[in-house]
């Protein structure tokens, strides 16, 4: 009954147990006050029935000590808390940009360097709860493979859809930074994040990667920049005539750029050079990048007290129409 109750003044429910002791001091000195008469033998009242006043005559004071246990409760005011948070979140919307040119077939990473990169994404997708997510693919031009998003699934199998060889070779930078921007410009979230990813040098494209930086600037976007490639050279497969066969080709990564569009826009530059070092970028750009929650606790107290006061006053009103009417003591 009390599990999950507490009361405001628990010390009064000591009083309680003060009531055994009321009652016993009533029925010493019910024996002492009641009228009495000696004879030899009760043998000749054993037959007699008793009345039904008589079974009732101790109930007014049971009555009585009832509706002071529960009065005592009532005064003790017990209390149920219902609690709980109000969650405030803040979003952030984040633009994937993922470079899909020949050259991230290259296998320095397993399987290669754009399924690493795939999977890594996917990953960093799953992780999120509450940020919308936009993709954008890039070689020699850039397009929008999905706008921002807090459809996951939908986000994922496009990501899963994603090619090398879907549009025109190359290596086109800045386009594709200015395409991520042009999604991430009309957003309202205070936090706006492009993720960057690729293995070459800008080498196509009409807008120059420092121009889209400084554009991501002006709309408040930080970008984070990631060279995938091993150091020195790479395999490569090419299809031939009797097959597929490899060759080794020079990692070409252009990195002072990549470091200059991070600086610009406040974000950082990373250099994966396998698997693992490429899973822990993402990663750390994932704590980077947290959702802000503020989480407001609250307590509300339900008070219980008039139920146990009613019944205590009830038990009292019984006890007094009793005790006045139908077991009121004869003069």
């Amino acid at each position: 009954m009390f599990s999950d109750v507490s009361f405001a003044y628990p010390w009064i429910l000591y009083l309680l147990l003060l009531l055994p002791v009321i009652f016993y001091f009533y029925w010493k000195r019910k024996d002492k006050t009641s009228p009495t008469i000696t004879f030899s033998s009760l043998q000749m009242f054993g037959e007699v029935p008793k009345s039904l006043r008589e079974k009732l005559v101790h109930l007014p004071a049971i009555l009585r000590i009832l509706a002071l246990s529960f009065l005592l409760v009532a005064f003790a005011r017990p209390q149920t808390f219902s609690s709980g948070e109000n969650i405030y979140t803040e979003g952030i919307d984040i633009a994937m940009v993922l470079d899909i040119s020949g050259s991230m077939l290259a296998e320095d990473f397993k399987p290669n360097r754009l399924d690493a990169a795939k999977k890594v994404i996917d990953d960093f997708i799953k992780g999120r709860t509450s940020d919308k997510i936009g993709l954008v693919i890039f070689s020699g031009e850039s397009f929008t493979q999905c706008p921002l998003t807090i459809d996951y699934s939908v986000l994922r199998n496009l990501l899963k859809d994603i090619q090398s060889g879907m549009i025109q070779d190359g290596t086109a930078i800045g386009n594709a930074i200015a395409n991520g921007v042009n999604r991430l410009k009309d957003s309202k979230s205070k936090s706006k994040v492009l993720i960057l990813l690729t293995d070459g040098v800008n080498n196509a494209g009409e807008v120059d990667p420092v121009t889209s930086a400084q554009i991501a600037q002006q709309f408040g976007i930080r970008i984070y920049t990631v060279g995938v490639g091993t150091i020195g050279e790479a395999p490569y497969p090419f299809q031939t005539p009797f097959g597929k066969r490899y060759q080794m080709v020079p990692v070409e990564i252009d990195e002072a750029l990549l470091k200059q569009i991070s600086n610009i826009t406040g974000g950082k530059y990373f250099r994966a050079t396998n698997n693992r070092k490429l899973v822990e970028i993402y990663e750390e750009i994932d704590r980077l990048e947290k959702t802000r929650v503020e989480v407001t606790s609250y307590r509300h107290a339900k008070e219980l007290y008039f139920n146990w006061a009613f019944a205590g006053f009830l038990f009292l009103l019984f006890e007094f129409g009793l005790s006045r009417t139908y077991l009121r003591r004869l003069p």
